[in-house]
């Protein structure tokens, strides 16, 4: 296999469109609540995405799933993955979406954590631990610095927003089950139809033991769990997956930040939710801190051009 690439206006473009997407998915979950509980939308929206991926790999020719030693590592990152839904599902009732995607993509500062407990290779820089140190700051002032007169974003924000925050630390645990076990060499489809799976059973397990069962069956309901299943969970993760083997995932990884920022402006304009000051000043301190510890590398190039920028520079300009 050639050697990983730097980006270029195709995959620069491919990653804007998807970290659109992946920031539009929970505005779809939201929206879809009128006619249908968020865990109910994740679970079967699940598994209609990993029936599609285990025809796709029958054509291919691919294992579907059990391949030798690596069913218990898969297992875990299924049963991971579906913990992140099934909180992010049931946060969702409580809070916003701007709120939910904002704290749900914490998920790299606590996947650069598990990795750098794990793995020598994954070792933090001081410039990522500071990365982290922002982060956390801005959560603790995204919770801690709401006013009792700010407008409402949900019955209960508090529970959606810390739920949002483990579905944050459970996706960072799926990456570090992932890196550190046989899935790292694994087919992606592989792995993610083991996320899939594990996503489809606790989400219905969930909605079953909640008494979230019922729906409402409109056209704009089905339109939503269309593009929930066949867009987001199927066609986009299968991007990301051409997209890690081409190009060089340290520079795919700091795109992530976009995803964050476009879910809150979404949220405000496609569903009218209000923004706490509180929240939009710790939120960018999240944002910061996910760039530095994601970028870091980028950063640290950029700043070094700079300051030979500007050594270079003739005294009096």
């Amino acid at each position: 296999m050639s050697a990983r690439k730097p980006l270029d206006t195709q995959a620069v473009a491919l990653m804007l469109l998807l970290c659109t997407i992946w920031a539009l998915q929970q505005i779809a979950v939201k929206a879809g609540a009128v006619d249908m509980a968020p865990l109910l939308q994740i679970g079967l929206r699940s598994g209609i995405s990993a029936v599609l991926l285990a025809l796709l790999m029958a054509y291919r020719g691919e294992r579907v799933l059990w391949r030798d030693g690596a069913w218990r590592p898969g297992a875990l990152a299924g049963a991971l993955f579906g913990l992140e839904f099934l909180v992010v599902g049931e946060g969702l009732r409580h809070t916003s979406a701007s709120h939910m995607v904002v704290f749900l993509y914490t998920a790299p500062i606590f996947a650069a954590l598990g990795l750098h407990w794990r793995l020598r290779a994954e070792a933090l820089r001081p410039l990522q631990w500071a990365g982290i140190a922002v982060a956390f700051g801005g959560i603790a002032w995204a919770f801690l610095g709401r006013g009792t007169s700010g407008a409402a974003v949900g019955d209960n924000p508090l529970l959606g927003d810390a739920l949002g925050l483990l579905g944050g630390a459970a996706w960072g645990a799926t990456t570090v089950a992932i890196r550190c076990s046989r899935l790292s060499s694994a087919p992606a489809t592989e792995t993610l139809l083991y996320q899939l799976v594990g996503g489809c059973v606790l989400a219905l397990a969930g909605a079953l033991a909640f008494g979230q069962m019922s729906f409402t069956l409109t056209p704009r309901l089905l339109g939503n769990l269309a593009f929930q299943s066949i867009v987001v969970s199927f066609a986009s993760y299968l991007a990301w997956c051409w997209l890690l083997r081409r190009y060089l995932a340290s520079r795919l990884g700091v795109f992530s930040f976009l995803t964050p920022l476009i879910g809150v402006g979404a949220g405000v304009v496609l569903l009218g939710e209000p923004l706490e000051p509180a929240f939009v000043q710790g939120a960018l301190l999240v944002l910061a801190g996910i760039v530095l510890v994601s970028g870091h590398a980028w950063v640290a190039q950029a700043l070094t051009a700079l300051r030979a920028r500007t050594l270079g520079k003739p005294r009096g300009i």
